[in-house]
């Protein structure tokens, strides 16, 4: 990757020091907080378009991921006045929040230490309405060729209910599963419908797939996971960094890359992710908003 020369990076009408620019991020791999901040700065004309209009949670590592990082919701009062926010609802009281709508908001969150920013299911201005539904199939154990199989199937019972459905690895062990909605039903109608079909699959497959909760339940078998879908709850954005090693990023594929032995659930990274684009676009630039059928 190339690293950006000096202490500053220059992302669109930006400029965003980066302070500590030698700080190791992650140590095995010898990735530091400026090499971060040069991907996000590079991937930022793909990556946008998953995260504008999105309240996010800012996933930070400050001392590297070998060290214990933590969650942070709320816009500290230092950012600076160019990094859009907005104020939205908790169980009591508001949380302002950062929306993340150009590549300087990026970067100057990687200087921050934010190695994975989160996404909400919805956009601010109809937080209550999301605009996607997903499943994250979560293996207990196995091999990732069965979460492919099991990613399919689900594909093929959304197309039965005339959804489309995209697919891109979490950049953990699993793969995510987006349905892109338009903003009509509410969270409630989307995770119950959600919940039916994750139903429907683990009933047609109950020795591979579960939708048990409990891990000490699930003995070995593909976790269904639909409870993100709800408000304020948050995903992995399409080419977001994870804290593990290696700097694996959540990669959306097209499907018949599932049946590439290579592709596994961390296969790209910061380095290679750039290079993949090079030649790929995005499996996800132009996602198609359905109206759920329920």
């Amino acid at each position: 990757m190339r690293q950006h020369a000096g202490t500053t990076i220059r992302a669109g009408h930006e400029s965003v020091a980066i302070t500590r620019p030698e700080k190791v991020l992650f140590p095995k791999d010898e990735i530091t907080k400026a090499d971060l901040a040069e991907y996000y700065r590079q991937i930022a004309p793909v990556m946008l378009s998953h995260l504008k209009g999105r309240p996010i949670s800012m996933e930070r590592y400050p001392d590297g991921i070998e060290r214990e990082g933590f969650f942070q919701k709320k816009a500290s009062d230092y950012y600076p006045d160019w990094i859009k926010t907005v104020s939205l609802p908790k169980q009591s009281g508001m949380v302002r929040y950062v929306v993340c709508e150009d590549a300087a908001t990026l970067v100057y969150l990687a200087n921050q230490a934010v190695i994975t920013p989160h996404t909400w299911l919805s956009q601010a201005d109809q937080p209550h309405n999301p605009d996607q539904m997903i499943f994250d199939l979560d293996p207990s154990n196995g091999e990732f060729k069965e979460i492919c199989i099991a990613a399919k199937k689900l594909r093929s019972l959304l197309d039965a209910r005339g959804l489309t459905a995209y697919v891109k690895t979490s950049g953990s062990r699993g793969l995510h599963i987006l349905v892109p909605l338009v903003r009509r039903a509410g969270f409630d109608e989307v995770r119950a419908f959600a919940q039916q079909i994750a139903g429907e699959l683990a009933s047609a497959d109950p020795k591979q797939l579960t939708t048990e909760v409990r891990k000490n339940k699930r003995r070995g078998r593909i976790f269904i996971d639909t409870a993100r879908n709800a408000y304020a709850q948050t995903a992995v954005p399409a080419y977001a960094v994870r804290a593990r090693d290696g700097a694996p990023v959540a990669t959306p594929l097209e499907w018949d890359e599932l049946d590439n032995p290579k592709v596994t659930a961390d296969r790209f990274n910061i380095r290679s992710v750039l290079d993949r684009l090079k030649s790929t676009a995005d499996p996800w630039k132009h996602l198609k908003r359905q109206k759920l059928a329920v």
